[in-house]
């Protein structure tokens, strides 16, 4: 079984036909970079793209940055405000002419790796940490999602923790790796305090650079980087497309 998955993310919207049996790519990715204004117009725009490109017309599974609850878009931080309330799955529908299920980023993220990551052999508390423009989360206690977590948006040292240490924070600010990670180890010690994990995953673009930072992380719960890295949007996507992982 195939679905398309579509990644919305704050720098790149990025695409391809996945096997739901392993999670790979049937097919090239295809990424087009995320417009400086990301209205759903243009993202319906991108979507029918997509579609074309791959000539798809099964299941489509959109990775979301903010709050999905029931096909509607609650919250959307990096994005364009005029997001909030619309029917995001009604608008893509219309435009693909696909079946579209649409969740969180970082709940799609968690999907690839819960499912056929880092995540297989854990049934405990489970939590995915998307690392890149901003912070996304994906908790998962005993095999269960627990969506829209946007544990990104704890407040931290006057702000919020994507702000304050996101990647596109240390590449804003020029940070080197280690003056970045003790933003990580801080923010890293709140979630553990709070939410007592028992597997911590990175994933998102510091995922790729894990090697750069993981000997300074300093915590009880285990770390390790997501097994799908910046593809995992993407895979997680898709499965919820299947309608059946969730």
């Amino acid at each position: 079984m195939k679905a398309l998955g579509i990644d919305v993310g704050g720098t790149g919207i990025k695409a391809a036909p996945v096997d739901l049996s392993n999670g790979e790519f049937d097919a090239e990715r295809l990424r087009i970079p995320t417009p400086s204004l990301c209205t759903p117009e243009v993202l319906a725009k991108t979507a029918k793209e997509f579609v074309g490109h791959f000539n798809w017309s099964e299941s489509i599974g959109v990775g979301f940055p903010g709050v999905i609850k029931q096909g509607k878009v609650l919250t959307a931080a990096n994005l364009d405000d005029s997001w909030i309330g619309v029917a995001i799955d009604d608008l893509l529908r219309e435009a693909t002419g696909c079946e579209i299920h649409s969740l969180n980023d970082a709940d799609a993220a968690g999907l690839a790796e819960f499912h056929l990551g880092e995540g297989q052999a854990h049934q405990g508390m489970v939590l995915l940490l998307t690392i890149g423009t901003g912070i996304g989360s994906a908790l998962f206690y005993q095999g269960k999602l627990v969506p829209n977590t946007e544990l990104g948006h704890l407040p931290m040292n006057g702000t919020i923790a994507e702000k304050y240490t996101s990647r596109k924070v240390k590449k804003d600010l020029d940070l080197t790796w280690s003056e970045w990670v003790p933003r990580l180890q801080e923010y890293l010690a709140i979630i553990e305090r709070i939410i007592t994990p028992d597997l911590i995953i990175i994933g998102g673009g510091a995922s790729k650079k894990f090697e750069k930072f993981s000997a300074d992380i300093n915590l009880q719960t285990p770390v390790v980087p997501a097994r799908h890295q910046h593809h995992a949007g993407i895979i997680g996507a898709a499965f919820a497309a299947s309608n059946s992982i969730l």
